[in-house]
């Protein structure tokens, strides 16, 4: 966050007559107040805007963890879900903005997988489960054809997940991981374990279904766009904005507890 002499600083600037500021130097309630943060979110969300942006606001305030990221990371993260319109209230599941190396990283929950799809409206039903001990009786890896027996549940524990999906023109797809498999692909794959952490149940039903429809799924440019996002490096992100370290701003001293109203953002 903003220092406060480097609150100083910038308003001092403003009275010489410069209002453009490093965007580096600004906390999150700094950033969100400035007019080029307002216009970019207003671009994206129109009248959802004020919303979106005081969930963000919310979703910092209440996590110790993401305060420790560059709050710029956290914007542009919160853009790209802004993008996708998708909440970033993290116990909806659908996107979420976690810290990673001291900076934001957007990552798409399989809940907002799900809602991409269905909004390309090619897929008449998709879905991903928990397979419990005794339910699955078979499952030909090379057909995908399986068996399973949801009377036959012998406890509570998970061995593995399903993934399945049809398309309106008939196409089904089903797909099947044991957990042994996805703790394999998680460790292979996965940059920080955060996530998994968190959510562990979550992140495998996300690790399914995405690779289920990157594989066989239709991709609207949404889910494209979604998947990308998903899987960049949290550094590679950051870089993406250096060409934007320049941003206009209206200074006045915002104080931690200080209520911001967005509704007049243009």
């Amino acid at each position: 966050m903003a220092t406060n002499d480097s609150v100083k600083n910038q308003i001092a600037n403003k009275n010489q007559g410069s209002n453009q500021v490093n965007p580096n130097n600004l906390g999150l309630k700094q950033l969100l107040s400035t007019p080029t943060m307002r216009k970019k979110f207003d671009e994206v969300l129109d009248k959802k805007a004020p919303q979106f942006m005081s969930s963000l606001l919310n979703l910092y305030s209440n996590d110790s963890y993401l305060q420790k990221a560059e709050p710029m990371s956290v914007v542009t993260s919160a853009l790209v879900a802004a993008t996708l319109d998708l909440p970033i209230d993290k116990n909806l599941g659908y996107a979420w903005i976690v810290p990673y190396g001291g900076k934001a990283q957007f990552q798409l929950g399989y809940k907002g997988y799900i809602q991409l799809a269905l909004r390309t409206g090619q897929y008449r039903n998709i879905n991903v489960i928990e397979v419990y001990e005794g339910e699955l009786k078979s499952f030909n890896r090379l057909t995908e054809e399986m068996e399973l027996d949801f009377e036959q549940k012998q406890s509570d524990k998970v061995i593995g997940y399903t993934g399945y999906f049809e398309l309106i023109n008939g196409f089904r797809k089903t797909v099947y991981w044991s957990k042994e498999e996805i703790e394999k692909h998680k460790k292979r794959f996965s940059k920080s374990d955060f996530g998994w952490k968190k959510d562990w149940d979550a992140m495998a039903k996300k690790t399914v279904i995405r690779n289920m429809l990157n594989k066989w799924g239709i991709l609207s440019i949404d889910m494209q766009k979604g998947i990308v996002e998903d899987n960049k490096d949290p550094i590679e992100k950051a870089n993406e904005f250096d060409e934007q370290d320049i941003i206009e701003a209206d200074f006045s001293e915002v104080n931690d507890d200080q209520e911001i109203d967005f509704s007049d953002a243009q």
